[in-house]
């Protein structure tokens, strides 16, 4: 062998690969990975087995319904024992005073008012036929005037005005139910003031009734004529 070296050689061609060496050891864990795409729902599993029942406590009482409709009338009751004795009272007539109030409510809504004992005339000052007097009264609930005794009959002639003084009355008009002494309601008059000469002989069948000037009584024959119209209460 040389004791001297020569220069190194060219590198050769690749040699050929040489089989796998033993695994080797793990290396250290790698950094999180991004979060991937959601997936597509999937199909609705089957029903689940029922849970076990089990009553939790009252809730707290909620708010008060509606009132209900009134139930069906139940049976009459047993008649219960009589009562104390009253106590005698000296009281007014509570109907009585009731009744006059009614009467002066109607009456304040006339022109002419006058009151006569328990009873009112009324007129609104209108002159009609007595036909015309008798309809009007009858609309108003009233009743055409009809005085049973000197003062009502001289109320009844202030009604008058200057020129006009005559006041129809319920007379009954047909002469031969009575020959002039009923009322409208066929009975028998208890207070007159015929004029003399009345009532008139030569009326033969109709006739109306006026209170005249001086307050005396006097049949019409001409009923179709004007008047004062009086009502009473």
């Amino acid at each position: 062998m040389s004791r001297f070296s020569g220069k190194p050689g060219r590198q050769g061609p690749r040699g050929l690969q040489g089989p796998a060496g033993p695994p080797g050891a793990s290396g250290p864990q790698g950094p999180e990975g991004r979060p991937g795409v959601a997936g597509l729902t999937g199909p609705t599993g089957p029903p689940g087995a029922p849970g076990a029942s089990v009553t939790g406590s009252p809730g707290p009482a909620g708010p008060p319904g509606l009132q209900g409709r009134p139930g069906i009338t139940g049976p009459a009751g047993p008649q219960g024992p009589p009562g104390e004795p009253g106590v005698s009272c000296s009281c007014p007539d509570i109907k009585a005073i009731q009744d006059r109030l009614i009467k002066l409510e109607l009456a304040i809504n006339y022109r002419f008012v006058r009151k006569v004992g328990q009873k009112y005339f009324v007129s609104n000052m209108e002159r009609r036929s007595f036909e015309k007097a008798v309809g009007f009264c009858s609309q108003q609930g009233l009743k055409l005037a009809l005085p049973q005794n000197e003062e009502e009959n001289n109320v009844l002639t202030e009604v008058f005005g200057d020129v006009y003084k005559e006041v129809w009355i319920a007379v009954k008009t047909e002469k031969e139910q009575g020959n002039f002494t009923l009322d409208v309601n066929n009975q028998p008059l208890t207070f007159t003031k015929w004029q003399a000469g009345q009532p008139d002989a030569s009326i033969k069948d109709t006739g109306c009734t006026v209170v005249s000037e001086k307050g005396l009584w006097k049949v019409n024959k001409e009923c179709y004529l004007n008047a004062f119209i009086v009502c009473q209460i």
